[in-house]
């Protein structure tokens, strides 16, 4: 495969980092309530950038102040099928206080853009409109037609945003066939080696909530069927429980690669992935299944047993996993505490193989010869699993050329969140390359 991809007359990184920083100061803080500002303002500044540009955006609202933006691009080959390229304009909350800087400033500090967002995923968003408008106005389109999304509620479960367009605006996304979004094409280093992990996959939602009964009571008398107890011991059940390894394709491939650049003889799955350090935590996620009980709710007062206790187990399961997934759930918190699923979304895996993922690895490879490009199963969703309920082949391509001692994956709804000046130039050149290629 050849990387010789000629460098292009005008120049995709002029406005990346300014429009990065934009959106940062936009707060579009999504707190799953309805409560947060909403994404309107973030719509109209993404709207705006690109009509400048020449394209007629549509900003559409599912509910008051949840806006997506939606554009077409034509591509020089009108005849192919359109490539659908999204982000989303939301972000989890940041408390102030946490922060060695205001989470919505959008500073640059030592050659860092600082905020919410700067990862997750407002980075990606400025790439694609720094990218789109220096083609527009060099009269370069991309190879293939193209249509550009701008999702509310990602951070949500995307029911204002993804999974609401599929449902009430179809027409706008299904010609496309393939997908590329967030989380993937990011750096990291094996073996003293770069390796890029391109997302080919990831892993289902199961969001539950455990409720157990029993009696309520004086909190000086004998009480066997108390409901604290009985939460308590199936949380303490599912802590302890250590779900089997399972990698399926594309972790079978990435543990091969971690093999090839450490020359590793160990047919040990976790400590293939220890090697990724820090990034561990995520990647390691990708080859089991996962619960964390996160919330617990029981009781009003000291000297009174409640009738009830409550808490929430944030599930993730592998693709082919979900029904054993939900069998082992019901084992372990034992007859008397119940599940009620409160979200659950599916699991995806696409080959990683064919033109796009030749296209992915030319433009990488094209800024970066010497490096290693690989897939992985996200631990988290995105906006991918709305998008292939209409059948699209799905990755995850944000591509970042990241310092070997950032704890990258750390920054994921973490406190200072932040994204390297030089990797935000870095992507928009790859991504430039890629929709030549695409």
């Amino acid at each position: 495969m050849s990387t010789h991809i000629a460098r292009p007359s005008y120049d995709p990184t002029t406005e990346v980092v300014e429009h990065c920083r934009e959106l940062i100061r936009i707060d579009t803080s999504n707190y799953g309530d309805d409560s947060g500002p909403g994404e309107r303002k973030a719509a109209e500044y993404v709207a705006g950038q690109l009509a400048d540009a020449g394209l007629q955006p549509q900003v559409i609202e599912s509910g008051p102040g949840r806006a997506n933006v939606l554009a077409n691009w034509d591509g020089a080959d009108g005849s192919a099928a359109p490539l659908l390229v999204h982000g989303h304009l939301d972000v989890v909350p940041a408390r102030p206080e946490d922060w060695s800087v205001d989470p919505f400033s959008g500073e640059v500090i030592d050659d860092y853009v600082w905020g919410r967002g700067a990862v997750d995923m407002k980075d990606f968003d400025a790439m694609l409109l720094s990218v789109v408008r220096a083609r527009q106005r060099a009269g370069a389109p991309p190879r293939r037609p193209v249509v550009l999304a701008f999702t509310a509620d990602e951070e949500a479960g995307s029911r204002h945003g993804a999974h609401w367009l599929v449902d009430e605006h179809p027409d706008w996304v299904a010609d496309c066939t393939e997908a590329v979004g967030e989380v993937g094409g990011f750096s990291t280093e094996v073996g003293g080696q770069r390796l890029y992990l391109v997302e080919s996959g990831e892993k289902g939602m199961s969001w539950m909530r455990l409720t157990a009964r029993g009696a309520a009571g004086h909190g000086s008398m004998r009480h066997p069927d108390n409901a604290v107890t009985s939460l308590a011991a199936a949380i303490a059940a599912i802590g302890a429980y250590e779900w089997p390894v399972q990698p399926g394709p594309s972790m079978q491939r990435l543990l091969e690669k971690v093999r090839e650049l450490t020359g590793s003889a160990s047919d040990d799955p976790d400590r293939l992935i220890a090697e990724f350090g820090p990034s561990a935590r995520m990647i390691g996620a990708g080859i089991r299944n996962t619960t964390n009980p996160t919330m617990l709710e029981a009781g009003y007062k000291v000297n009174v047993v409640p009738g009830e206790a409550h808490a929430h187990v944030d599930g993730r399961f592998l693709p082919g996993q979900a029904d054993a997934f939900a069998e082992r759930m019901r084992a372990l918190v034992g007859e008397r505490v119940t599940i009620e699923v409160e979200t659950h979304d599916v699991a995806l895996e696409t080959e990683f193989s064919g033109d796009l993922v030749d296209a992915m690895t030319t433009s990488l490879l094209a800024e970066d010869p010497d490096a290693h490009v690989a897939p992985f199963l996200m631990s988290g969703g995105t906006d991918a699993k709305a998008w292939s309920r209409l059948g699209m082949a799905t990755y995850g391509f944000t591509p970042l050329r990241l310092p070997g001692d950032l704890d990258f994956t750390a920054l994921f709804h973490g406190v200072d969140e932040r994204v390297p000046v030089d990797a935000l130039r870095f992507g928009a050149r790859v991504l430039d390359r890629f929709l030549d290629l695409a």
